[in-house]
């Protein structure tokens, strides 16, 4: 076999291979007598076709098939022989494959890029600190009775964070619209799900009242046929309801996991919880500055075979998230709409990879299993978690990527521009905003 390698740009590689005809004639002969062996031809006796016959029959076909196969084991050894590392698969071109003559062909390929990582000591980071204050856990517990709150029925107008169960009927120039229209429908006055004005005129009323209440839809309403416009609803109350707050004891605790201990008991249980959640943010923002800085420092070439793979896997990652079952049309999901994010990811993989290699970082497994622990420990029988994570590889190899990850942003970390920002535990467990 001979292989000739072009470069054809920093990443595309094409390469030429050959391969003698005698290695193909030898494979095609053999796979001749054995169809002869074996194929029903009328006019024959099973196992009596003539060999020429077969070879007049099937001889293209089989020179076909022993070619592909051939083409694919040389390219193999093409691409190990060259030490290349094809980052797709290959683009076959030029191909001559006739009996008698050698087998030869082209195969153009994209190869892994050599990644060097960037400056550690050129990442800047901003670490928010903060801690849960007596006043964030009162806030906490008050957001939680919040959440438990119950509707009771009042004989009284209603109010602001009052609930209504109304019949409505909505007009624009007094003829009725689709969607304007409702009964039995639930409302939260002061909730801001019905559009502006809307709410507010049903302040006051009381059940078995009525009242029409003019609005205006906003000009930017998702239904743009109603945007801007003037309209009348009939509004009827059926019920007015007032919100409840659970009372703070053993019965409201036990719905938070809390069994015995009292107040106590349960303010530990809150702050603990509201510990863990204050680190994931503060260490998801730090990771997310970290994986940042690593792009920027590091210049790369990215294979476009790769972000393309990544792109479809997001793709078929959303079909199935949003599908419910349904099969959705690709073509509805452009690969183009994947493309920025799908770059960012492949280069955090081969940056990350190669800061793996070139600092021999080792996934270290007694984190592994601390972090098994910590996510088993918010259920009633953690050994049980513990053990399915061991044994599922799957959900085994999450895990350690994930731990693997925590090691590479402290290690990073060590050398980067850290800088500490105190800040209030709302400020610090608040998402950033969006791009």
């Amino acid at each position: 076999m001979q292989v000739t390698v072009e470069t054809v740009s920093k990443l595309e590689r094409k390469l030429r291979i050959t391969v003698p005809s005698e290695q193909i004639d030898g494979k095609v002969e053999e796979k001749i007598k054995q169809a002869a062996a074996q194929a029903r031809i009328k006019g024959f006796r099973p196992g009596k076709v003539p060999v020429r016959e077969v070879r007049r029959r099937f001889g293209a076909g089989i020179l076909q098939e022993v070619s592909g196969e051939v083409m694919q084991q040389s390219f193999s050894e093409a691409v190990t022989q060259q030490d290349l590392k094809p980052a797709g698969m290959p683009a076959i071109d030029d191909v001559v494959m006739e009996t008698g003559k050698d087998l030869s062909f082209s195969a153009l390929i994209e190869i892994f890029p050599e990644v060097k990582p960037g400056n550690f000591g050129e990442i800047s980071i901003t670490r928010r600190v903060a801690e849960v204050m007596a006043t964030d856990l009162d806030a906490m517990i008050d957001k939680l009775r919040e959440q438990q709150k119950k509707f009771e029925s009042v004989d009284r107008p209603a109010a602001e964070e009052d609930q209504v169960t109304i019949d409505f009927t909505g007009t624009v120039d007094g003829e009725a619209f689709e969607g304007g229209q409702g009964e039995g429908h639930q409302l939260v006055l002061g909730s801001g799900s019905m559009i502006p004005g809307f709410e507010a005129g049903i302040v006051g009323l009381s059940a078995s009242e009525s009242k029409a209440v003019s609005v205006t839809f906003p000009e930017d309403y998702q239904a743009e046929d109603m945007a801007g416009k003037d309209a009348v609803f009939s509004i009827t109350v059926h019920q007015v309801e007032a919100s409840v707050l659970p009372e703070l004891d053993d019965e409201f605790y036990k719905e938070f996991g809390v069994e015995a201990g009292g107040m106590e008991a349960f303010k530990v249980e809150v702050q603990n919880n509201m510990e863990k959640e204050l680190k994931a943010a503060v260490d998801n923002r730090v990771k997310t500055q970290v994986m940042d800085g690593l792009v920027e420092v590091t210049s790369l070439d990215v294979p476009k075979a790769l972000i393309n793979d990544e792109c479809e896997r997001m793709r078929q990652d959303m079909m199935r998230q949003f599908g419910g079952g349904q099969q959705i049309d690709p073509n509805m999901l452009p690969l183009e709409l994947f493309s920025d994010q799908a770059d960012r990811r492949v280069r955090l993989g081969l940056i990350v990879n190669a800061i793996v290699e070139q600092e021999n970082v080792v996934t270290d497994e007694d984190a592994v299993r601390a972090k098994i622990e910590e996510i088993a420990s918010s259920y009633e029988e953690p050994e049980q978690l513990i053990y399915y994570y061991y044994s599922n590889e799957q959900q085994l190899n999450q895990v350690q990527s994930l731990v693997l990850e925590e090691q590479i942003v402290a290690l990073v970390l060590a050398s980067a521009q850290v800088i500490d920002e105190p800040v209030s535990y709302d400020e610090a467990i608040k998402p950033p905003a969006p791009e």
